[in-house]
């Protein structure tokens, strides 16, 4: 018998519809403490589970991998080939991909970049910049040729 961690939280969000329009939502507590999982996916709404972190993960998937889009040639016909193209997916979109919503902006002084020039330059980041695994944006290069070290 399959049983969950004990630290996994998951809610459910269903929405009743008619006519193709929603009448109804309704949310319900799957795994965990009612309380934590409620600060955990909603310190801000209100009481109220949100599903837009997981449907824009969800767009993404869908618009780098064909394999996620329905009724395509380019559906997975094995698990761990599969797995695989979620793996390196995953690695590209964290460490090569640089995110428009993460740049920093750096302001530069207009006697060093000249009158007609923009002074606004920014650093274009990736994901695991953000959480200090790594300080620049990795080459596709680097990434198909990078070693995990032995453990």
């Amino acid at each position: 018998m399959l049983v969950p961690p004990n630290d996994l939280k998951y809610a459910q969000i269903v929405k009743n519809k008619a006519n193709d329009e929603v009448i109804g939502i309704y949310q319900r507590i799957i795994y965990g403490d009612p309380k934590e999982v409620m600060e955990l996916l909603c310190p801000m709404s209100k009481g109220h589970i949100h599903t837009a972190y997981a449907e824009r993960i969800n767009l993404t998937f869908r618009n780098h991998l064909a394999r996620f889009i329905r009724k395509t040639m380019n559906f997975s016909k094995d698990r761990e080939i599969h797995t695989a193209a979620v793996d390196l997916f995953q690695a590209w979109y964290n460490f090569v991909k640089p995110h428009d919503s993460i740049k920093l902006e750096i302001n530069l002084d207009m006697d060093e970049v000249g009158f007609n020039s923009n002074p606004k330059k920014w650093i274009f980041q990736t994901p695991a910049m953000v959480e200090l695994i790594t300080d620049h944006v990795w080459t596709m290069k680097e990434l198909m040729t990078w070693r995990a070290p032995i453990q």
